[in-house]
Parts: structure tokens; C-alpha cells; sequence
């Protein structure tokens, strides 16, 4: 970002409002790098060195929290809802809770609040603190305080003020709520995205509201007459009902500084449907630990399959490369969910197709584009710049699963960043399940590969505030995979 907006908005914050930011990004930056801060302009370094000021969304968020909306006209923002990414954890609604609950405190509660803290902290360290942020940061430092243990700061605030203590109690069921609208401060994620003029951008889907209707893709295939692929050498049989399993990890709310990831429910809800109609059994399992998603895959792993066609298996979930994360940002590798179904471990799955889709950013880079010819569009063709999202993570070896029988469809090529719609769901998940769709209803004897590559077609063609995204399928597959409505 450029530093001359940095230093503008540095010199309009008084030194309470650096407090109040550094206490923000208590989750982003480590404690001691926090130490000895005398500006907004050293904490706009720190954050620069975590990549979080590659673009304003982040800043937008600190500033907008701090009721400085004002000094948002420094970052040339506009009306249009910005895109997200989970490459880098979102401002902590922990954080934002213990601000507002600093925000509405009166002087009064603040000196009753450390004189019923006594017996939990030392008396020294309390009469050091000069505002209720700096003692959740000393009673953070004690362990008494965490997004996970909120009791003690629940029980002291009842004795305070009740409207206060409803603070924490909201806090604590929004873990469990749908996440709400999405709104252009406290819910957005950064992504780089450096100001510069926006080039004519191809509509897709994904970025459109689902109730606006379904699009029409111009992507036809030649249609053949329906066959049936008898030929056990080419073609992979289906014949049981149901053909098997689609079990779907949807990782929503995390316990940490990770966002959460709004929108994911429809994907969950796109891929149920499809599924179920290609003849699969859905299986759902929300908000999973680490290890968690490990045990579900062990025991799926030790199912029966026999009387079973194949598996699907679908992560949704934030990541880097080559992991995925639990709701308690333990990273889970993406081998440890596969290789359990190799022909070796289960054996009532040999020869059969297994897929795996992961909907989860491999790293913290962007996708760029390069115009080979400026497209032509009417105003209604134009993107509609809604609120999107990137599921990002750590990637460390290579994912594509050995044995047999595999599909890895992953939603980004590695070491960088996927979008997800906040409103309508992720652009990879959403136009998997319509070329789905498509193939199925189709006369043609379109298989996986034909359809991931469409998938890639349609994906790659969208810009999202500068940035591309470019899926990666990986296989093993020995014959072709059709899916047909059962």
C-alpha cells in the first residue's frame, strides 16, 4: 500500500487509537512484535510484513472498527463490496467483542472491573493497566482470558454491567449461528489489490446472487447419441443404488483468527443436491477439529464398500499448501485423506473411482491475467463485484494421492488463493455443480476429466477485483468416469 496513505492516516490517530489497533492485531502479529509501538506508522510496518496491507480491505476493517470510518477516503475505497480471501486470518470478531465491550465501559466499571480481577492477577501488573484493553491483554498473558475461555471475563462483567456481559453471551452463540450478510468493514478479509483501472471483466455466475437466476454458459459440447459404457476396459461401472457415499466436511466457524466462512453453506447445499441426484448418499459434517476430520476418515475408510460404485469426499474449509484446516486451525495434510482409501487400506475400494474436491486456497499468492484482446460487453455482462472470499493455506508436499483410481480436484492451482461468494457460495464448488448438472442432463458421454476441464474454462475466465483463479484437477484414473442421474 502506499506509504504515503499510511502516513496521512498515521498522523490523524491519537495514541489511544494506536492502542486500540494493536490490540486488534494481537492475533496477526506476535505480542513481541507488538512491544514498544510508538505510531500507527510501526504497525502499519508489522502488518506490511504479514502481507496484510497488500490491499485496504484489512486497514478498512481495523479503521472501521475503531469508528474512524473517516479516514477511509485515504484508501480511495468505493461502493463496491470487495473481494475476500482466507489467506490471511480475518480481524478476529473475538478481538472486536473485547473492544466494543473497552468501548462502553464507563471509568467507573473499568476501576470495579481490576478490584474484582484482584485474586486472579497480580495487584502490580493491575495497577499498571490504564484502560480494559490492557487488562484482557494481562489477563490473556495469565491464561484467563481466550476466545475459548470466557467465563471468568463473563462472570465479572455480570457484576458490572449486564448489557456488557450480553457482549461475551452473543460472542459465544455467533460461534454457532449462520453468519450473517456480508457488509463492507468487519467482515472482509484482505487480498492484494493494489489500485489501479479495472479491465472489462467476463461475467460468471458464481458472483451473481443465486436467486437472480441460473446462468447460461456458452460452452456446448457436441452431442452425441446416449450409449451406455458397457466396456468394462474404458468405462468405470455404476450400477449400485445408491452408487456410494458424498461425505462433506464443511468447515464454517473457527475457534481462532481465521474468519469465518460465509457462503460455504451453499456450497455444501449445491453439492448435496447434485450428488444426490447423480445417485450418491450425502454425509455432512459441520465444524470439525483436526482431529476430528482425521478419526471420520479412518473409520470411512474401514467401511464395506462392496456393494458400493465409488466415493466422493469434499473439503470446504480454509487451507494452504497442501492442508486443510480444522475449526481449531490444526492443519490436516491432504494426503492423510486420501491415502486411507488406497487400494491397500481399502480394499473393498480397488478399482473404484474415488474423488476428492477441496475447496481451499494452497497458498498466499495471486493469480494474474494477461489480456491478449480487450472483450466486448454490454453493461448487463459486466462482474458484479460482490463479496468474495479466498480459502487459503500451506501446502508442503505433493497432494495427488498415489495408487489408482483418484480424482483431486483441487479449487486453485498450488501456492495460491481461492474466492469464495460470501452470498452464493465458492466460484470452484459453484461451477463444479452446474458442469455437473450439465453433463448429467446431457445426451453426451461427457466424463470427469471433460467436465474439470470446463470447470477450469469457466473459473479461469473470471476477475475478481484484478485477481484470476485457475483450478487444478489431479488423477490416477484408469477408465473413464460419466455421471448420469440415477
Amino acid at each position: 500500500m502506499d506509504l504515503v496513505k499510511l502516513s496521512r492516516i498515521d498522523e490523524e490517530l491519537d495514541s489511544s487509537e494506536v492502542e486500540a489497533l494493536c490490540f486488534l492485531c494481537r492475533d496477526v502479529v506476535s505480542r513481541k512484535r507488538l512491544e514498544g509501538l510508538r505510531d500507527a506508522k510501526e504497525l502499519f510496518l508489522r502488518l506490511q510484513e504479514k502481507g496484510l496491507l497488500d490491499d485496504s480491505v484489512f486497514l478498512s476493517q481495523l479503521l472501521n472498527t475503531i469508528r474512524r470510518a473517516d479516514l477511509l477516503s485515504f484508501l480511495q475505497t468505493d461502493s463496491r463490496h470487495p473481494e475476500e480471501t482466507d489467506a490471511n486470518p480475518l480481524l478476529s470478531t473475538y478481538r472486536v467483542m473485547l473492544y466494543n465491550i473497552y468501548q462502553n465501559m464507563t471509568q467507573e466499571n473499568f476501576e470495579k472491573m481490576k478490584f474484582l480481577l484482584n485474586d486472579k492477577l497480580e495487584r502490580r501488573q493491575l495497577e499498571t493497566c490504564k484502560t480494559a484493553l490492557d487488562v484482557f491483554t494481562e489477563m490473556e498473558r495469565r491464561g484467563i482470558l481466550s476466545n475459548q475461555n470466557l467465563d471468568v471475563l463473563h462472570a465479572v462483567l455480570q457484576e458490572l454491567d449486564q448489557q456488557l456481559a450480553t457482549n461475551v453471551q452473543r460472542h459465544r452463540q455467533g460461534l454457532n449461528q449462520p453468519a450473517a450478510p456480508p457488509h463492507f468493514s468487519m467482515d472482509y478479509q484482505g487480498i492484494n489489490n493494489p489500485p489501479q483501472p479495472m479491465r472489462p471483466q467476463l461475467s460468471i455466475s458464481e458472483i451473481q446472487h443465486s436467486y437472480r437466476g441460473e446462468q447460461v454458459f456458452a460452452d456446448a459440447e457436441p452431442q452425441a447419441e446416449p450409449t451406455s459404457p458397457s466396456d468394462q476396459t474404458e468405462y468405470y461401472i455404476l450400477k449400485h443404488n445408491p452408487r456410494g457415499l458424498c461425505v462433506i466436511f464443511n468447515n464454517q466457524v473457527f475457534l481462532g483468527g481465521l474468519g469465518k466462512r460465509a457462503g460455504s453453506e451453499k456450497d455444501e447445499e449445491a453439492l448435496c443436491e447434485v450428488f444426490s441426484r447423480l445417485g450418491f448418499t450425502p454425509d455432512v459434517y459441520n465444524n470439525l477439529t483436526a482431529d476430528e476430520m482425521r478419526q471420520e476418515v479412518l473409520k470411512l475408510s474401514k467401511r464395506n464398500f462392496t456393494k458400493e460404485d465409488a466415493l466422493v469426499l469434499c473439503v470446504l474449509s480454509h487451507g494452504e499448501l497442501g492442508t486443510v484446516y480444522g475449526t481449531d486451525e490444526q492443519e490436516v495434510r491432504i494426503k492423510e485423506l486420501t491415502t486411507p482409501f488406497a487400494s491397500g487400506h481399502a480394499s473393498t475400494l480397488a478399482g473404484k473411482p474415488k474423488m476428492f474436491f477441496i475447496q481451499a486456497c494452497q497458498g498466499g499468492s495471486y493469480q494474474k491475467g494477461l489480456v491478449l484482446s480487450p472483450p466486448r460487453q454490454s453493461q448487463e455482462d459486466m462482474v458484479r463485484q460482490i463479496s468474495l472470499e479466498a480459502d487459503a493455506g500451506r501446502i508442503q508436499e505433493e497432494t495427488v494421492p498415489w495408487g489408482a483410481d483418484f480424482l483431486l480436484g483441487m479449487a486453485t492451482v498450488e501456492e495460491c488463493k481461492s474466492f469464495r461468494n460470501t452470498v452464493t457460495g465458492s466460484i470452484y464448488i459453484q461451477e463444479l455443480c452446474k458442469q455437473l448438472k450439465k453433463s448429467a442432463e446431457s445426451q453426451g458421454m461427457d466424463d470427469m476429466l471433460s467436465v474439470l476441464t470446463r470447470v477450469n474454462r469457466e473459473v479461469s475466465k473470471g476477475v475478481f477485483l484484478t485477481h484470476k483463479q485457475m483450478p487444478e484437477p489431479k488423477y490416477t484414473l484408469t477408465k473413464k468416469l460419466v455421471l448420469k442421474y440415477v
